[in-house]
């Protein structure tokens, strides 16, 4: 009889368990790939920039006044139509500008305007999946993403090429920087600021902060459910595989006070990277607010990494 009810308790307590865990799992993939609501919202996110980087404003005023700063809708191999700025400077040198998680093209105008502006480039800034104009449902946290930007670069060829990306847009430029790219850029490079190493990681990290839960069972599900669902999984998504196959270039930058990406990752990413490598950490900056806080340090350090020998 006692045997019978301990079983009985055992097979509750379980099924009790793998409920909450599927449940869990859906919640926590709804969570972090939910695009955000007013994605659309372009006048919204125009005035936010122009609220944080007034510098902006008069820049984009004289771009649409000599009809430099284009709309741009491509089709990608998937068959989805993804959005992008063009601004074309009539250059031979092209700097791709991705942004970050749950983000959109215009919260990235700052960076723009720092290649355009200051360095002479004509500036491509896509639109992830599930991002902004582009179409998509889930966010796919750079992994497929990456694909998106090489169709952007292929598109978009020139001389000479940089892919900057932000947070996600970091993570997504390191996985595409171990892609074979297309022949005929002579003078190709990376930036990537305040990437992760992998979805992974991240996820992992973001569980145990904001929830206090390890890893197991919660991760494992839910990367299972991504898989299922998405077509891909956490460990799949490495920045850090990326960049150990890349022969190309990059500048790593990440704020010191970086707690949403945390800044061991980025030394964890630039000691994978076989050889041409930079790195600055920006003194005391929280996460994506390494420009924020230090613009001329950040625009120095670029130009210097662009310039350097390759």
């Amino acid at each position: 009889m006692i045997n019978r009810r301990f079983f009985l308790l055992t097979g509750i307590v379980l099924a009790v368990l793998t409920v909450a865990t599927i449940g869990g799992s859906f919640y926590m993939l709804d969570y972090s790939l939910a695009p955000e609501p007013d994605r659309t919202d372009t006048a919204m996110y125009l005035r936010k920039q122009f609220a944080d980087y007034p510098e902006t404003r008069p820049w984009v005023d004289s771009l649409r006044g000599c009809h430099a700063l284009h709309d741009t809708m491509v089709t990608m191999p998937t068959g989805e139509h993804h959005h992008a700025y063009y601004i074309n400077k009539g250059s031979r040198k092209t700097a791709l500008v991705i942004h970050g998680w749950r983000d959109c093209a215009i919260n990235f105008l700052f960076l723009a305007r720092l290649y355009e502006h200051d360095l002479g480039y004509n500036v491509l800034m896509p639109e992830l999946h599930a991002h902004g104009l582009s179409e998509g449902d889930l966010i796919q946290m750079g992994l497929f993403d990456s694909d998106d930007v090489l169709h952007w670069l292929t598109l978009f060829k020139a001389d000479t090429m940089v892919v900057h990306g932000v947070s996600l847009g970091a993570a997504t430029t390191m996985m595409l920087s171990g892609k074979t790219m297309p022949e005929g850029i002579k003078d190709l490079r990376f930036v990537e600021d305040c990437g992760y190493t992998s979805v992974w990681d991240e996820f992992a990290g973001e569980l145990k902060q904001q929830f206090g839960l390890p890893p197991f069972p919660l991760m494992f599900t839910t990367s299972l459910l991504c898989k299922l669902r998405c077509g891909w999984s956490f460990g799949e998504a490495s920045a850090l595989e990326g960049v150990r196959h890349c022969n190309y270039p990059m500048l790593f930058i990440h704020g010191s006070a970086d707690d949403f990406v945390p800044t061991f990752m980025v030394h964890r990413l630039y000691d994978a990277k076989p050889t041409k490598k930079a790195i600055w950490i920006a003194d005391g900056s929280a996460h994506a607010e390494s420009y924020l806080n230090h613009k001329a340090e950040y625009t120095k350090q670029v130009k210097r990494f662009l310039n350097s020998v390759n």
